[in-house]
């Protein structure tokens, strides 16, 4: 009966999701994401859902491992991989996000003359991911303190990779900590690279390309590359959840 319960109760958190990735103005999302390569979805998560997630960071029976940034090269600060099966919020999350994202990643990889197509379901798109290999889940909870920053990167994780992601800020900018500006970089043919700083409150989501986007030039459509990352933490303690699509080798 326990289980029974709790079957329940993870069916009706991801159908709560799917509810609220309906509601979002998907018309502007697709354009923000065509014009800056990114686009900020208002208030995804509630205050008290970005608290309950963030203090799933302390309990490791939730997460299949654990990264310690600077033993990588990858910044300073940590986070932390989740297990499957993943949290019904998150979980539910990804899947109703992919759904809307699908559409976009396939338009883009036509117009960027790239043959791959992804299947209109989530689970349809792990299922290719774990028959090329591809096991192990990417959503993760990461944890910043004073000093700690991200370098610029690319989430790829194997053959297989999404074009799109997501990454959701838990913590309030001002009160839970000061710095820490979520940051991507563009790099078209021939020029410098573009920074852009985009703002984020507590329960924001940012939407944005993982690896490369099409821009429409003057002798057509060309690839731009992207990468993403954190500035340094002033004070205090920032959590971020992000949601990859793909899985990992």
């Amino acid at each position: 009966m326990t289980a029974q319960l709790n079957h329940h109760a993870a069916a009706s958190v991801a159908d709560s999701a799917a509810d609220r990735v309906a509601r979002i103005d998907w018309q502007g999302v697709v354009a923000g994401l065509g014009e800056q390569g990114s686009t900020v979805l208002k208030q995804l998560l509630s205050p008290q859902e970005c608290a309950a997630i963030s203090a799933l960071y302390a309990d490791d029976d939730h997460f299949r491992s654990r990264i310690v940034m600077s033993r990588h090269g990858f910044g300073r600060g940590e986070y932390k991989y989740f297990n499957y099966p993943l949290p019904p919020l998150i979980g539910g999350l990804r899947s109703a996000l992919y759904a809307r994202l699908a559409p976009v990643a396939n338009e883009w990889n036509e117009r960027m003359g790239i043959a791959v197509r992804y299947p209109a379901e989530h689970a349809d798109f792990l299922a290719l991911c774990h028959e090329a290999g591809q096991l192990r889940p990417t959503p993760l909870l990461l944890q910043y303190g004073p000093g700690d920053y991200n370098c610029l990167h690319q989430d790829l994780y194997g053959e297989l990779a999404f074009p799109l992601q997501v990454a959701i800020l838990l913590s309030e900018p001002g009160k839970d900590f000061t710095g820490g500006e979520f940051v991507l970089t563009e790099q078209r043919p021939r020029m410098q690279s573009r920074p852009e700083v985009v703002p984020l409150r507590q329960g924001d989501a940012v939407a944005f390309a993982v690896h490369h986007r099409p821009v429409n030039g003057t002798r057509g459509t060309y690839r731009v590359n992207l990468r993403h990352g954190v500035s340094r933490l002033r004070s205090g303690r920032r959590h971020t959840v992000g949601i990859i699509f793909h899985d990992a080798t």
